[in-house]
């Protein structure tokens, strides 16, 4: 199964457009739109709950009904566009309420994470009006899920420039497109 993580907001996203030629051929693909969850950063109660359920071990609770669908999947797409130097705040949601240990990760004797999921594949899928700088987006993304859930394989796919003065837009879709698709 493919799970495609949407952090798109808006209509006519230029983000959704490229996930969506990406996405067209794949089999079993299971979308979740991370602005319509309306998933909420952890709170004091929410963590109390969550170490609560690990400590006696009830990973089968439904709190983390999200983390053991993202860990069975066989590849992650993520579609989020730039801005303001990272991706929309409702990944890092996201990624805050399915990274529970003894699911999507543990721990070694010594202390380091290693993953427990299933994927081995990373799509990550972005936009940006100017020049794309994958700092704080994508290279975060890539560091978390090869370090702490144990996908290896990584590809990012990117559109830049489309808002600037003597761009082509279009063209430069079209182009990101085709080559996604090679």
């Amino acid at each position: 199964m493919v799970l495609h993580l949407d952090c798109t907001v808006r209509e006519g996203s230029r983000t959704r457009q490229l996930a969506q030629a990406y996405l067209k051929d794949k089999q079993q693909v299971t979308h979740l739109d991370l602005i319509d969850l309306d998933i909420k950063p952890l709170t004091r109660e929410m963590l109390d709950k969550r170490t609560y359920l690990l400590e006696h071990g009830m990973l089968q609770d439904p709190m983390f009904d999200m983390a053991r669908q993202f860990a069975s999947a066989d590849e992650i797409v993520i579609s989020a566009p730039f801005w303001d130097g990272s991706f929309p705040s409702v990944l890092k949601v996201y990624i805050e309420n399915i990274y529970v240990i003894g699911i999507v990760s543990d721990y070694t004797p010594e202390g380091a994470p290693y993953g427990l999921c299933k994927a081995d594949k990373l799509t990550y899928i972005t936009t940006a009006g100017g020049k794309y700088i994958p700092d704080f987006s994508y290279d975060y993304i890539r560091t978390v899920f090869e370090n702490n859930f144990g996908i290896k394989e990584s590809r990012l796919i990117k559109a830049e420039m489309l808002d600037i003065e003597g761009f082509d837009c279009e063209a430069i879709l079209s182009e990101t497109i085709s080559r996604m698709q090679n």
